[in-house]
């Protein structure tokens, strides 16, 4: 029975694919395969710290999440100033009722599903059965983002929240018969922290879940070892596994 205790255990991450696993995926199928498999961890950056201690507080757990990560507090035991702002980032939510109203759904609600015959976990930071399903986004700002290949992009489409809400509304469909609306409610980390709600489109929803059909087989195949993994060789990863073979000609320089 899959639970927030072994959600994040290994044999779960290889036995379900999950919207986070999909994206990791999409940058670097080896660097995915390896953290999948456990040989590779991802660091654990201050700006994914701060969206957690966030995201810790509204389901309840902001004191265990303390205490498992120690990186939090300075050496006299106060907390460093990203997470003093992160409490005022909380402060800022709460003051908004309408935002409080999409946060005070049921927290963390579980559900497995299959899209194109494949097991997939979600898990819904605040489910209003019957009526939508909303997940917490704290980001930099609310500014448009340029993504290789794509050009520039809405804050919502470059991180690929649609794709999100698109699993999230199918598994939740499959669970209950409801295909509910998605809504990311978001808080910036900015000197003056800034809220929104938005309602991603149902057309973009279709769309995107069409992208998640159209790779999942191959990435599950990768993690059932049925295909080799493409290196990115530009993450983290690639560059510490690198082998190099021979030497290049400065001219390929010009065209990477």
């Amino acid at each position: 029975m899959l639970n927030s205790d072994n959600y994040f255990d290994r044999e779960n991450q290889i036995k379900y694919m999950s919207v986070s696993q999909f994206k990791a995926f999409e940058k670097c199928e080896a660097a995915a395969l390896a953290e999948i498999m456990g040989d590779y961890e991802r660091e654990k950056t201050t700006p994914l710290l701060v969206g957690s201690y966030v995201d810790a507080y509204f389901e309840g757990k902001l004191d265990l999440f303390k205490e498992n990560n120690p990186q939090l507090f300075k050496r006299n035991g106060e907390l460093k100033s990203e997470y003093i702002q992160a409490d005022q980032i909380i402060q800022r939510i709460e003051k908004d009722p309408l935002f409080m109203f999409f946060m005070n759904g049921e927290k963390q609600v579980i559900m497995t599903g299959e899209i194109e015959g494949i097991p997939i976990k979600i898990k819904i930071d605040s489910y209003h059965p019957g009526k939508l399903i909303d997940d917490l986004k704290i980001v930099k700002d609310f500014k448009p983002i340029y993504v290789e290949e794509k050009g520039k992009l809405s804050w919502i489409e470059a991180w690929e929240y649609d794709l999100q809400g698109a699993v999230y509304q199918e598994i939740v469909l499959q669970n209950t018969g409801d295909k509910l609306p998605f809504f990311i409610s978001a808080a910036t980390k900015e000197r003056v922290t800034d809220i929104d709600i938005i309602e991603i489109p149902q057309t973009y929803l279709d769309i995107e879940l069409e992208h998640f059909k159209e790779n999942i087989i191959r990435y599950d195949g990768i993690k059932k070892g049925l295909f080799k993994p493409e290196r990115c060789e530009k993450c983290d990863y690639c560059k510490a596994t690198k082998v190099l073979s021979s030497p290049r000609k400065l001219e390929v320089l010009n065209y990477e």
